[in-house]
């Protein structure tokens, strides 16, 4: 109900018809994993440096046509950043501009629910060069998947501290890390924690 009434607001405020297909009923059984990398953790100074994202099609991520991108920022990396995401400076020397990214993710992604892992600030970050663009914020259902993790557990072992790092999760769950921490990496590896989820018989999607 909230989510309805939110999105009644938000398309009120929407500068172009031509964007109106992200309030459209999203197909049934689809999702977008994605997860951006940044030059640090301030949501409101920070730049997006790289996107990463997958289509989910029922129970089969769809990695032939995932979406990729680097974008040319305009604050300075973080040693800490480079540290985690090991992209520097020199290696966006041809990246692209943020509002031609923007455009094109929000085209990937259309109407599906979104997933993601710390995904608030993933979000966050896309609706700061969003909205003064086209007027809105992301309209789209979001999933998070260390709460689902969460609600699983907790009900298997009530009263439990539930770790909910990215690794312990991958590991409970008994799924392989792949490659180097990136984007897109980072997005399939949190897209077969959701498809993994989401298939568990005490899991029911909110």
């Amino acid at each position: 109900m909230f989510k309805s009434i939110s999105n009644y607001f938000n398309k009120k405020n929407l500068k172009y018809d031509k964007y109106l297909y992200l309030f459209d009923k999203p197909h049934k059984d689809e999702y977008v994993c994605f997860d951006c990398e940044t030059t640090g953790l301030d949501r409101k100074i920070d730049d997006i440096i790289s996107i990463g994202a997958v289509i989910i099609k029922n129970n089969t991520i769809i990695s032939s046509k995932k979406f990729v991108r680097f974008v040319k920022p305009k604050s300075k990396l973080l040693v800490d950043a480079i540290k985690i995401h090991h992209i520097r400076e020199c290696d966006l020397e041809e990246a692209e501009d943020i509002d031609n990214v923007i455009e094109d993710f929000i085209q990937y992604i259309g109407n599906r629910p979104l997933v993601g892992y710390f995904l608030e600030f993933d979000i966050a970050m896309i609706n700061k060069y969003l909205k003064p663009k086209i007027g809105i914020k992301l309209p789209n259902k979001c999933y998070e998947v260390s709460a689902i993790y969460y609600d699983y557990k907790i009900e298997r072992i009530p009263q439990a501290n539930i770790d909910l790092r990215f690794n312990t999760i991958m590991n409970d769950l008994q799924i392989p890390m792949m490659g180097t921490h990136d984007a897109y990496n980072d997005a399939l590896m949190t897209s077969l924690i959701f498809v993994k989820l989401r298939n568990l018989s005490k899991v029911k999607l909110k």
